[in-house]
């Protein structure tokens, strides 16, 4: 089993989502996150005034996934995510050493 986590930008949430679904991913943790990498956050005029906004708004996805579905996971979410553009994002890939679903006490692949 995999753990992949994939930052993104907010807007390409939908399509991603989309993308996901058509592999077969039936589930995804989805947060708000602010971060920034290379582009080092960019400069802001507000009222008049500029500013630097150090931290830019990102989308960090976390889905837990069967090993069988890693290469078809991390395509998808590359090409719903991708702008060709600075800030696009990252993908993590964790192995996942277990899983317990709480409610009916599954484990394993069948947690999932």
């Amino acid at each position: 089993m995999k753990l992949v986590t994939a930052i993104i930008k907010p807007f390409k949430l939908d399509d991603v989502r989309d993308a996901l679904s058509e592999v077969g991913v039936q589930g995804i943790t989805v947060t708000e996150v602010k971060g920034f990498g290379r582009q080092k956050g960019h400069t802001e005029l507000y009222r008049g005034a500029e500013y630097v906004v150090d931290f830019l708004p990102k989308v960090k996805l976390e889905i837990a996934i069967d090993s069988a579905l890693l290469d078809q996971v991390v395509e998808a979410i590359i090409k719903a995510a991708k702008t060709d553009k600075i800030g696009d994002g990252k993908i993590f890939v964790f192995d996942l050493e277990q899983v317990y679903r709480i409610r009916t006490g599954e484990t394993g692949k069948d947690a999932l």
